[in-house]
């Protein structure tokens, strides 16, 4: 049988932690929750309004992968606003990836930006209708990941789409759609300065830095994974908290016990951040205005919802 444990460290986040659904604001909610369902083979989950709002959740299975906030008198973001720079939906292998990237290539409404070789991972790159950027991808074995100086080695190097569709795609794993497995892996955010979010990202809420020699970036996790959390400043140096607007809202983050939140609450406040506690759910808000929480498992999509 499987145990869990409390982090030993409490100034660390536990090595199981794990990241949940990104909350996004949405203009039109309809277009968004057609494109996420066609694009990444996603099936609405459970809704609820709440006043003139909204709040859809669509995942795999029984899993949460994106929540929509349907907010449309909000105004678009700036590219050069601290926030989302995308979210990394996980697959288990070569062919769940191939085939989720397939489908959206397809999508009239998706824009591909690219595919890397991160030497821990392949990945590939697109923007929703919205202009919230998505990250597909999929991890080489950990045994295969490098470490020098204490860090996880990432890069960023050409990755054929082309030929890597030829070598994984089948029919039979596109039609299985939302039956195969598919998970949040990481979020990666724009953020104003690097200092910053790490005072409030690794001290408060207590992820270990991996790579912080990749030029202005820093890259986090629990458990030594390669990255739960990224941080840059390559379009939004300087920028300030941001102002109610479309795209991100809520990052969300899975703790194995109550000993792990009462841990990380110790650490919120020996770094000044304000925070709530419910009994299973604490959140604080980052520099930027994004709100992150942190919950126990077992959570319903109820629960979530009325989180978001």
């Amino acid at each position: 049988m499987t145990t869990t444990t409390p982090a030993a460290d409490g100034r660390v986040i536990n090595a199981q932690a794990s990241m949940d659904a990104v909350t996004l604001r949405v203009g039109d909610l309809e277009q968004m929750t057609s494109y996420y369902a066609d694009s990444f083979a996603m099936q609405p989950l459970d809704e609820r309004s709440s006043g003139a709002e909204t709040h859809r959740v669509l995942g795999r299975g029984t899993t949460p992968m994106v929540r929509l906030v349907h907010t449309p008198d909000l105004p678009a973001g700036s590219p050069r606003d601290a926030g989302l720079f995308h979210t990394a939906f996980l697959f288990d292998d070569a062919p769940a990836l191939a085939a989720t990237v397939y489908r959206a290539a397809q999508h009239p409404l998706s824009k591909f930006v690219g595919s890397s070789d991160h030497l821990v991972s392949e990945a590939f790159y697109f923007t929703d209708p919205e202009g919230n950027g998505i990250e597909l991808y999929t991890d080489r074995p950990r045994e295969a990941w490098t470490r020098e100086r204490g860090q996880i080695m990432m890069d960023t190097t050409w990755l054929d789409p082309n030929r890597y569709l030829q070598s994984h795609l089948d029919q039979e794993t596109v039609d299985a759609g939302p039956s195969i497995a598919g998970r949040v892996g990481h979020v990666h955010l724009q953020v104003g300065d690097i200092e910053t979010a790490k005072r409030f990202y690794v001290d408060g809420i207590g992820f270990e830095p991996t790579l912080s020699e990749y030029q202005g970036a820093l890259f986090a996790s629990a458990g030594g994974y390669h990255h739960h959390v990224a941080m840059n400043t390559w379009n939004s140096a300087g920028a300030g908290p941001r102002a109610a607007a479309l795209g991100l809202g809520n990052v969300e983050v899975t703790v194995p016990e109550r000993d792990d939140l009462d841990a990380l609450i110790a650490r919120l406040r020996s770094t000044g951040v304000q925070y709530a506690d419910n009994g299973r759910t604490v959140t604080a808000t980052d520099p930027w205005g994004t709100l992150v929480t942190v919950s126990l498992p077992g959570t319903t999509v109820e629960e979530h919802l009325e989180r978001a």
